[in-house]
């Protein structure tokens, strides 16, 4: 069965519990749709926050390799029929997830994505985020960074998961560079013959495509057919059996 795990893990925020529309069509197709609450996050409290920061930030994508540990185990899922997918701050989550533990996904999407952490500061904010990431002027900050960049722990010769890499070109918060470096180191080191692709939303910033619902509906179906695709779904029917 197809499984997406979602994250963020970053700034103390807390996923607190709502509806979602796009959760709840995915889920009545028979997709099982999870978050994981890592540390980095707020949801036990500023404890569990500072525990998802510069030295201790590793904890975050471990905490998110154990959950989807865990979905496996349980026999929600398999490897073979998991995606995973985080936005903005949440591309350490992933870009770090799957560069320690490629054999766990069969798909990847960081969106807006932070990928290249050690050269962040030097774009637009990038100093405001030294708090949870830490600061290169300090050397203790600087390892614990390079240990947190999900581009530099791109081997070659591994086999990676399938990626879909979004970008903003407008997004003034995660630049378009970012992406586009880990898209390029990914596409020459993965050896699993699994497609690693960028897509560019020309019109849009750090929240996608704005200029209009319909553009953004595309993007999101683009997303999840890539999803479905990389996943062994080649069609989902109207009762969520494929």
């Amino acid at each position: 069965m197809l499984a997406i795990l979602n994250g963020y893990g970053a700034y103390g925020q807390t996923w607190s519990p709502s509806f979602n529309q796009t959760n709840a069509l995915l889920a009545n197709k028979g997709v099982v749709v999870c978050i994981a609450h890592v540390r980095g996050g707020g949801e036990k409290g500023e404890n569990w926050h500072m525990g998802g920061t510069k030295q201790s930030k590793p904890n975050s994508w471990k905490d998110f390799n154990s959950c989807a540990s865990y979905l496996i185990s349980k026999g929600y899922t398999t490897a073979e029929h998991l995606a995973c997918e985080g936005s903005s701050a949440g591309g350490i989550l992933i870009g770090r997830a799957i560069t320690e533990r490629p054999d766990l996904y069969a798909c990847a999407v960081p969106e807006s994505a932070v990928l290249n952490i050690l050269r962040y500061e030097y774009s637009t904010g990038g100093k405001t985020q030294a708090a949870d990431f830490g600061a290169l002027d300090d050397i203790n900050d600087y390892f614990s960074m390079m240990e947190s960049d999900p581009l530099l722990h791109i081997q070659n010769g591994v086999r990676y998961p399938a990626m879909l890499i979004v970008t903003g070109w407008e997004d003034q918060r995660v630049s378009s560079w970012q992406s586009g470096k880990f898209a390029a180191a990914a596409q020459k080191a993965t050896s699993s013959g699994k497609p690693v692709l960028m897509k560019v939303n020309y019109n849009g910033g750090h929240f996608g495509d704005m200029t209009n619902r319909e553009a953004g509906l595309k993007n999101q179906a683009i997303k999840y057919a890539f999803m479905l695709s990389q996943c062994g779904v080649e069609k989902v029917n109207k009762y969520g059996e494929d």
